[in-house]
């Protein structure tokens, strides 16, 4: 691994379009922004221009979509070296993406795939991971997805495997709330037990977000309010784990900013409360 991942233990919200004004003109109360990096890995132009004059006010993470770190054929260089760019430039707190695969060859799915958990799985995915982190300069982050099938190939669970590709490569871990709640419901696993085979060290950031109830199955849909059961999970989060950068992370559906700030208030209040009775203990 590079360098030792830093720590930073703030509150922060995904910058997205509907609010650029109000960062650009207004004090918004956030530690930090998240991007999605392949948005501003760009030569130039108005969204990286943006990006720059946020960045004078926030910091800001690099959160990936398409790096494809499960993808059998290796990583591409191209997208490598265009990140390396962008974060040589922006100089982010962090730069993440997802346990997922989208791409093998020519073909693209634009959409977050998921991997069976096995031992060669496993040695591709550090193998990615080792190849992404020596040529951004510096260590990643990765997020447990949300899923809706699994694999009978799977030899150990998802947060085993986390745990494993991040002892290996020293990546850190973001960890997305509501994707394991998400998956746990899906596939009849623990949420609890889940938190608990994380390695605690390893996490760096937290993402919550909403979720739409489907027929058969709960859909990572980023388009409503965190609810109960996913702000329940993330009390226990916090008491396992301490705190950590968390943010709320909407993809549709914007509101008005006011409206995530107030979630990001509710964010602060149960880390409070947990801090408080763990020092009343």
């Amino acid at each position: 691994m590079p360098d030792t991942i830093p720590t930073f233990n703030g509150y922060g919200l995904g910058l997205r379009r509907e609010h650029y004004r109000d960062f650009l003109e207004t004090d918004v109360p956030v530690d930090f922004v998240e991007v999605i990096s392949e948005n501003f890995m760009v030569d130039g132009g108005q969204p990286l221009d943006i990006l720059r004059r946020v960045r004078e006010r926030h910091p800001v993470i690099l959160h990936g979509v398409s790096m494809s770190i499960g993808s059998a054929d290796g990583l591409r260089g191209d997208y490598l070296r265009r990140l390396r760019k962008l974060a040589d430039a922006i100089d982010p707190l962090f730069v993440s993406d997802h346990l997922s695969w989208s791409r093998f060859a020519h073909f693209n799915s634009h959409d977050l795939l998921p991997l069976p958990y096995t031992e060669e799985t496993l040695a591709v995915v550090c193998r990615n991971i080792d190849v992404a982190q020596e040529a951004l300069g510096r260590p990643m982050l990765f997020e447990n997805p949300s899923s809706y099938v699994s694999f009978a190939a799977s030899t150990m669970t998802e947060w085993e495997f986390l745990a494993a590709l991040s002892r290996r490569t020293g990546c850190g871990l973001l960890l997305d709330v509501n994707n394991i709640f998400v998956s746990a419901r899906n596939h009849g696993w623990d949420a609890q037990a889940y938190l608990r085979g994380i390695p605690a060290g390893s996490v760096r950031q937290i993402h919550l977000a909403g979720h739409t109830e489907g027929e058969d199955l709960l859909i990572d849909t980023h388009d409503q309010p965190v609810n109960d059961d996913v702000w329940a999970l993330y009390r226990s989060a916090m008491a396992m784990l301490g705190p950590v950068a968390t943010m709320i992370e909407r993809d549709d559906a914007i509101p008005p900013l006011p409206e995530l700030l107030a979630e990001l208030d509710i964010a602060r209040s149960l880390r409070k409360d947990v801090a408080t009775l763990q020092e009343a203990a």
